[in-house]
């Protein structure tokens, strides 16, 4: 799945354009390296999100094409 739509779905960015602004601003790391919108995401995945003065260290546990909102914190584990 491309990390764009994974932020989305999983609900960690809420929009696809700005999980797609954010990668293409190298806010977005996969496995330590900076990541394009287009990145193909894996169980096991380690991504890290810089949100200002904060970053979120997520791990990928699995990928649906599409979730609930309750349901959307299966899909990672902070670390």
């Amino acid at each position: 799945m491309r990390l764009d739509k994974f932020l989305k779905v999983s609900r960690l960015i809420k929009r696809r354009t700005v999980a797609n602004e954010a990668c293409d601003a190298g806010r977005v790391t996969v496995n330590g390296k900076p990541a394009k919108a287009s990145v193909n995401v894996k169980v096991g995945d380690v991504i890290e999100i810089m949100f200002g003065t904060r970053n979120v260290k997520v791990e990928v546990l699995d990928i649906q094409d599409t979730t609930r909102k309750d349901e959307a914190k299966e899909l990672f584990r902070y670390l």
